[in-house]
């Protein structure tokens, strides 16, 4: 059986499927209501793909700054999740694996599907060209539109470097230590558009932190597979070839 949430959608389906050979039913397609606990870094990539989907009725987006304390992470998408079970049948979980997430679907009572990577990087870029920027220059920091948008005073509220301010330690004194070792920046576009307007914010991101600016391509392949993948899970034998 496959999920769809309303007639017209199923039409479409229907018209679509046959011109690739695939025979559907549409007297056995039901609505399928799926949720979105998300990091608020691949909002603008999750929404380029959901934005005009139906079956996607209620979404949660995280601050990327709960990635500073694994364990808080996980409370902050459970609580997330919780809000969001009752409404839905299942949820896309916008999050690599983060350090803390393995398995992290097999703690939840409603069916998930995460995002296959590391982190976020690697979920735009695949670990093969992740590892490959990497060893081109080993002090890179990677930049999407999300870490674009939030620039240097994103990173400063993730790191909580403003806690020092009132002892006279400002927050760019503890970047510098951090990001000693960095030398380059490296904006991925994910084709999500606007590009030129993050482009812009990378580069100047680049500049306060004296890092050289690259600009390179990514995709969203990896968060159509997941999509594809949670849907999957409540289909049938109703999609035939």
């Amino acid at each position: 059986m496959y999920l769809i949430s309303d007639i017209s959608g199923a039409i479409r389906l229907q018209s679509m499927m046959s011109k690739g050979g695939y025979n559907i039913n549409i007297c056995n397609i039901h609505s399928m209501k799926l949720g979105i606990v998300a990091c608020d870094i691949l909002k603008h990539e999750i929404e380029s793909l959901v934005s005009d989907d139906p079956d996607f009725v209620q979404k949660e987006y995280l601050e990327y700054s709960i990635h500073v304390f694994p364990e808080v992470m996980k409370e902050k998408i459970l609580e997330a999740v919780d809000k969001v079970k009752d409404n839905v049948d299942g949820i896309l979980l916008g999050f690599a694996v983060c350090q803390s997430l393995e398995n992290f679907t097999d703690e939840l009572d409603i069916p998930a599907v995460m995002l296959d990577g590391a982190d976020c990087i690697e979920v735009v870029l695949g670990p093969e060209e992740y590892e490959k920027e990497k060893k081109i220059c080993p002090g890179t920091w990677f930049s999407t539109p999300g870490w674009a948008e939030n620039g240097k005073n994103g990173l400063i509220k993730e790191m909580h470097l403003d806690a020092m301010m009132d002892e006279g330690f400002p927050p760019e004194m503890f970047l510098d230590i951090i990001f000693d070792a960095y030398s380059r920046c490296l904006y991925i576009d994910t084709g999500i558009g606007n590009n030129d307007y993050y482009v812009n914010l990378s580069e100047k991101f680049a500049q306060e932190l004296n890092f050289t600016h690259e600009c390179r391509t990514g995709n969203t392949k990896n968060i159509e597979i997941a999509i594809a993948k949670l849907k999957k899970l409540f289909t049938d034998d109703s999609l035939e070839n």
